[in-house]
């Protein structure tokens, strides 16, 4: 003999189940319950994200800076550049303003010579003279070399960190060069 109580197909199982949980008032409680929270959890996955306003873009800058020309940049001036220097090189980091600014975690960096720092994994602000890093052992300076390289990539060269004493840069005359041979090129096409 069969024992009834053991259903036979899984329709008779579902169906043993549902009878169980609506037999009992705290289980329809629970039932209640977890029905709520699934649908609070899958609403707020569901919540759209306010659009953050889009910051508003500085003009390109291009010159080289002695430390104490690049300390304003460190986002408390009027408009908010960033600029770090990695490397004898000067780039600007406004975009991850998070990060470099005020309040961010390497905000100590921002208007700074970040080298030291980044090869010696200190956060703490660095010399206020030029650095030349000559006393950093070779693992060190690996690993500015590799700061460096991720900067180039993610944020836009500004110029150089200039030694005391050493001369600027004239960016505007390249600049002029580089238009005098677009438009020499298009009259060549034309």
């Amino acid at each position: 003999m069969a024992d009834s109580r053991v259903p036979t197909e899984s329709g008779g199982l579902l169906s043993n189940l549902f009878l169980e949980i609506i037999r009992s008032p705290v289980n329809i409680a629970l039932v209640g319950v977890i029905t709520l929270l699934v649908y609070k959890i899958v609403k707020s996955r569901q919540k759209v994200p306010e659009p953050v306003p889009a910051e508003p873009e500085l003009p390109k800058l291009r010159r080289d800076f002695t430390v104490e020309e690049l300390k304003p940049y460190d986002g408390t001036g009027p408009d908010g550049r960033i600029l770090v220097a990695v490397n004898g090189k000067v780039f600007d980091v406004t975009k991850g303003k998070r990060f470099y600014g005020p309040g961010g975690p390497y905000s100590a960096f921002g208007g700074r010579d970040a080298s030291r720092g980044l090869a010696t994994f200190s956060v703490v602000s660095s010399k206020d003279e030029y650095d030349d890093l000559s006393d950093l052992n070779t693992m060190e300076m690996d690993s500015v070399r590799e700061w460096e390289m991720q900067f180039k990539e993610k944020y836009d060269y500004v110029g150089r960190l200039l030694k005391p004493g050493e001369e600027p840069t004239n960016y505007s005359d390249e600049e002029e060069e580089g238009s005098q041979q677009e438009t020499a090129e298009k009259s060549k096409d034309e």
